[in-house]
């Protein structure tokens, strides 16, 4: 999103919208996206007529809903495509419904939105539905995954995700991460991550949300240098397998 922001010289806001649940009847879905869209008339409007508060320009995304329904997602692509703002987001997915029907609905959605505008995919999500999300088209998301379950133990690492709670890590004094490169991995042990976080110390929180969080930047930035060596597809699905693994 940084990234983003700086090539558009601008903060990033939302419009509103309802984030419908999941499972959701279809007429509750399709109220919902109707609701949504004269909001988004409404603050469209308004953002227009609106001058910048700061000292540069201000920009504002559309959100796509309809929950699972295909029809309801593709007349709410089409509202938020014609709006022509800066970018679009993508909303109400990641909500409970399984990750192939997400999938599907980004699918859906990314044939209508411009390709040449950020799409934001929004509370999304583990490392491989940001994989496959980046495969359909998605530039830019956000998640408290990282930081809310490295407080509850589970660590993402290149060589597949670790419950640290396990009675195995205790006497593991290899690093968090062989493979990663920030301070925390190389610094702290697994046993030790183990110990502040079995026993409440909010070091142990730390640690991991810090280790959590640079995991996830990198594993953005190679997707970035992937893409741009035309070999990302390949890459994705031998970082899908390694994070498929539960050690």
């Amino acid at each position: 999103m940084v990234d983003i922001q700086r090539r558009l010289g601008a903060d990033i806001m939302m419009a509103f919208d309802e984030c419908t649940p999941y499972p959701c009847e279809y007429e509750y879905a399709r109220n919902s996206m109707i609701l949504t869209h004269e909001w988004l008339n409404r603050g469209r409007q308004r953002f227009l007529e609106t001058a910048p508060v700061y000292e540069y320009t201000q920009c504002w995304f559309p959100i796509v809903q309809g929950s699972t329904y295909p029809d309801l997602r593709k007349e709410s692509a089409r509202r938020i495509a014609d709006a022509d703002m800066d970018g679009n987001a993508i909303g109400g997915l990641s909500v409970g419904e399984p990750a192939e029907m997400m999938y599907e609905m980004v699918d859906i959605v990314t044939e209508i939105l411009p390709p040449e505008k950020p799409r934001y995919l929004m509370g999304v999500g583990t490392p491989v539905n940001l994989l496959e999300s980046i495969a359909r088209g998605i530039d830019m998301f956000d998640c408290v995954m990282p930081t809310r379950n490295g407080r509850n133990g589970q660590i993402f690492t290149h060589e597949g995700i670790i419950n640290i709670k396990n009675e195995k890590w205790k006497d593991d004094f290899s690093p968090i991460d062989p493979s990663g490169d920030c301070f925390a991995d190389q610094q702290y042990s697994r046993a030790y991550l183990r110990h502040l976080i079995i026993s409440g110390e909010l070091l142990g929180a730390q640690i991991a949300s810090l280790h959590n969080l640079r995991f996830y930047l990198r594993l953005m930035e190679e997707a970035r240098v992937q893409i741009q060596a035309g070999t990302f597809h390949n890459w994705k699905n031998e970082m899908i397998s390694k994070l498929s693994v539960r050690l």
